[in-house]
C-alpha cells in the first residue's frame, strides 16, 4: 500500500512537471543532517538555470514541490525579460531557518548543486543569507550573491527593491499621470530584505507608507527606522491605498482577496503573487487594478548575482539594467491595452517568444 501510494505520489508530480514544461525535479536528503531540499529546473533553453535558494518550513512536502515548480517556471519567464542568458530554476530547503540553518546543512546542500554540474546556479532567497552562500560556495563553484569582501554582489534584495521602485513608477505614471510618489499611499506587505528596502526608497520620495508583516519584531525595528503606519495582517487586503506592496510570499492575490482590495495599482517584490495567473489578472483587470507583472518588476535581484555570474561585475551597469525596468513595465502596459489583454499575460507573452526565438536559432537544421 505505501508503494502504492509513493507511486501514484510521483506520477501525479510527473504530471504536474509536463504540464508545466519543467525539465527535473531533483530531491535531496541527508538523514543525519536533517536536509530535506528540492531543485527544480525549469528551462534552460537560454543558459543554465538560475534562481534563489529558500528555505521555508512548509505545511508539507507537497507544498514545498508545488511552490519549487512555480517558482522556478517564474524564474524562466524573469530571466527571459530581463534579457539574461540563463534559465529558470529555483530550490527550497523544508524547515524553520532559525532552528536548522547552519554551516553543515549549507554545505551539504551545495554538494547537491556541485553534483548538478552547471545545471543550476543558485543564490540568496528568502531566509538566506550571503553568509549562506559563503557556505555552499566551499562545496560548489555554482553560486553566486557572495559577499563583497569575498568578491561577489553582495546581498541582491536593495537591487530587487530599486526595480520594483522603478516599476511603481512606471504604473504610477500610468494611472495618475506622473511617477511622483510623494503622498501616495504605499502598503508594503512583508518586511524581509526587499521589503524593507523598498520601504527606504519609498520614505525618501516621501511617499505615505503602511506597513503589515506576520512577525511583531520585524514591524517593531521598521517602526524603529521609519514613520510608517501599521496596518494589521486581516486588514490589509481592504486597506485603503494607492499601491499594494506584495513583498512576502505568493499567491496573496486571490479570489478571496481580490474583491476586498482598495488600490488602484499592484506593485510588489513577492514571486508568484497571483494564484492563478488567468484568472486572478483578468479580475484584477476587470476591477480596475493595474497589475504590474511580479517577474518583470522583481527582476533587479537575478540581474545583479546575473552580472556576478559573469565575471563581470559593476555596479552601476547593474543599475542602469535594473532602471530599464521602467521602460519595459511602460511598454507591458501599453502593448496590454493595445492588445486588450492583461499586463500580466502581455509580459509573459514577451518571455515566452525570447525563449521561442532562441529555441529557434539553437535547432539543427537538417
Amino acid at each position: 500500500m505505501r508503494r502504492d501510494s509513493i507511486k501514484l505520489k510521483s506520477q501525479t508530480i510527473l504530471d504536474k512537471m509536463w504540464d508545466m514544461s519543467h525539465e527535473q525535479l531533483v530531491f535531496c536528503s541527508d538523514h543525519v543532517l536533517g536536509l530535506k531540499a528540492i531543485i527544480s529546473i525549469h528551462n534552460t533553453v537560454l543558459g543554465p538555470a538560475m534562481g534563489g535558494t529558500r528555505m521555508w518550513d512548509y505545511t508539507s512536502e507537497i507544498a514545498a514541490i508545488e511552490d519549487v515548480l512555480r517558482l522556478s517556471r517564474g524564474m524562466t519567464f524573469k530571466n527571459s525579460i530581463a534579457g539574461l542568458n540563463i534559465g529558470g530554476g529555483k530550490a527550497v530547503i523544508i524547515g524553520d531557518a532559525k532552528k536548522i540553518k547552519g554551516e553543515k546543512l549549507m554545505r551539504r546542500f551545495g554538494e547537491f548543486v556541485n553534483g548538478l554540474g552547471g545545471q543550476y546556479w543558485t543564490a540568496e532567497d528568502v531566509n538566506m543569507t550571503t553568509q549562506d552562500m559563503e557556505y555552499i560556495r566551499m562545496e560548489t563553484p555554482y553560486v553566486a550573491g557572495l559577499s563583497e569582501k569575498s568578491g561577489g554582489s553582495g546581498d541582491p534584495s536593495p537591487v530587487t527593491a530599486y526595480g520594483v521602485f522603478c516599476a511603481m513608477k512606471a504604473c504610477a505614471k500610468k494611472v495618475y499621470g506622473s511617477d511622483i510618489l510623494v503622498g501616495k499611499k504605499i502598503l508594503v506587505q512583508g518586511l524581509g530584505n526587499v521589503g524593507s528596502y523598498l520601504i527606504e526608497l519609498l520614505i525618501k520620495e516621501q511617499a505615505h507608507v503602511l506597513v503589515s508583516d506576520l512577525f511583531n519584531d520585524k514591524i517593531k525595528s521598521i517602526a524603529e527606522r521609519f514613520k510608517v503606519t501599521v496596518v494589521a495582517v486581516n486588514e490589509v487586503y481592504g486597506a485603503e491605498v494607492d499601491i499594494y506592496a506584495p513583498c512576502a510570499l505568493g499567491a496573496t492575490i486571490n479570489s478571496q482577496t481580490i474583491p476586498m482590495m482598495n488600490c488602484k495599482i499592484i506593485a510588489g517584490g513577492a514571486n508568484n503573487q497571483l494564484a492563478d495567473e488567468t484568472l486572478h489578472a483578468k479580475m484584477l483587470n476587470d476591477k480596475g487594478i493595474l497589475y504590474g507583472p511580479d517577474f518583470l518588476i522583481n527582476s533587479g535581484g537575478i540581474i545583479n548575482v546575473y552580472f556576478e555570474q559573469q565575471g563581470n561585475y559593476n555596479k552601476a551597469k547593474v543599475l542602469e539594467k535594473t532602471e530599464d525596468i521602467y521602460k519595459m513595465t511602460t511598454d507591458v502596459i501599453n502593448l496590454a491595452s493595445v492588445n486588450q489583454i492583461t499586463t500580466h499575460q502581455a509580459a509573459l507573452n514577451i518571455a515566452k517568444k525570447r525563449i521561442e526565438d532562441f529555441s529557434r536559432l539553437k535547432s539543427p537544421t537538417f
